[in-house]
C-alpha cells in the first residue's frame, strides 16, 4: 500500500538500502525476489511509500535478515516487532536452555560451551574449563566472559596457544564474515579490539595444506601435553525468539588420538 500523505519513519529507507547493497542485490533483484514493483520499492527507499507489514515480513525473508534486524525493519517501517525477545533466565526459554545443558553434557569429556550474539558466555560444560584454564588474567573469567577476548588477549589464553597466528587469522575471518551477515556495531567493536591486539610474528604464509585442508585446530598447551583441537558450530534450526536464534554452540573435537586419550584419562573415563 502507497501512502504519500503520511511517510513511514525516515530510517526505513536507508535501513533497507543498506541491507539491500550488504546483500549485493539491486533493487530490480530484491523486488523481483520480494515479487513487488521495482518502483514500489524505490519509493519505499526513498520514504515516499509505506510498505504493508507482510511486505516488510517477505523483504526481510528474501534478504535473508537475522530475527533481530528483521525486529528492526519492523518498528522503522511503524509496525510492532514480529519475533520476541527474552532474558535467558525467562520461564520460557527454560525448555531449549535445557536441551543446550544435555548437548553440553553430553559432549564432555570433550569442551563445548554456548555463547550469545556477542560471544560473551551462557553456558559451559566441565571440559570446557580446561580451555578456561590457560587464561593468564583470571579478570578475563569475570562475567560477562567474552571468549574470543579470552582467548586472544595478551593476557588471555594466547599464549598457550601453540599456531596463535593461524589460530587468530580463523577468530578474525570469523568476525569479519559475521559482521558482513548482521552488522552489530558491538561486534564489529569486538574485530576492532582483537585486531589490535599484539600480531605474533609471522614466520611464513599459513600452509593449508599442513591440516589436510579440512579445518584450522586449536593447537593449545595444557601443562606439558599439547591438545589438538577442530571445532563446531551449532544453532537451532527454527527458532522464533531473538535470543535464541542468537545462541549458538561451540564443540571441540580431539584432532588426533593423543588428545581424546588425555581427555578422557583427565575426566576419569
Amino acid at each position: 500500500m502507497t501512502t504519500l500523505n503520511s511517510p513511514p519513519p525516515t530510517d526505513l529507507g536507508p535501513i533497507l538500502r543498506e541491507w539491500r547493497t550488504r546483500r549485493r542485490l539491486s533493487q530490480l533483484d530484491l523486488a523481483s525476489e520480494a515479487e513487488i514493483s521495482q518502483r514500489h520499492l524505490s519509493f519505499v527507499e526513498s520514504g515516499r511509500a509505506r510498505p504493508s507489514r507482510q511486505m516488510v515480513l517477505r523483504i526481510a525473508e528474501r534478504l535473508d535478515l537475522p530475527l533481530r534486524e528483521t525486529n528492526r525493519l519492523l518498528l522503522a517501517a511503524g509496525y510492532a516487532p514480529h519475533f520476541q525477545e527474552r532474558q535467558f533466565d525467562d520461564p520460557a526459554l527454560a525448555p531449549a536452555l535445557d536441551a543446550v545443558e544435555r548437548v553440553l553434557e553430553a559432549h564432555a569429556p570433550y569442551p563445548a560451551f554456548a555463547v550469545d550474539r556477542h560471544w560473551v558466555l551462557v553456558r559451559a560444560n566441565a571440559s570446557a574449563q580446561m580451555l578456561l584454564s590457560t587464561v593468564e588474567d583470571r579478570s578475563l573469567l569475570q562475567p560477562p566472559v567474552n571468549v574470543l577476548r579470552a582467548s586472544l588477549h595478551p593476557r588471555g589464553a594466547a599464549s598457550s596457544i601453540v599456531n596463535l597466528v593461524e589460530w587468530r587469522d580463523h577468530i578474525l575471518e570469523r568476525l569479519r564474515r559475521l559482521n558482513q551477515a548482521v552488522a552489530d556495531p558491538e561486534l564489529i567493536a569486538l574485530e576492532r579490539e582483537l585486531q589490535s591486539y599484539p600480531a605474533p610474528p609471522r614466520k611464513a604464509p599459513p600452509d593449508p595444506a599442513r591440516y589436510s585442508a579440512i579445518a584450522v585446530p586449536l593447537r593449545i598447551r595444557h601443562g606439558e601435553t599439547v591438545l589438538s583441537f577442530i571445532s563446531t558450530i551449532t544453532v537451532f534450526g527454527t527458532p522464533l525468539d531473538v535470543t535464541l536464534s542468537e545462541l549458538a554452540i561451540e564443540s571441540f573435537f580431539p584432532a588426533d588420538a593423543e588428545t581424546g586419550t588425555y581427555l578422557k584419562a583427565a575426566a576419569g573415563n
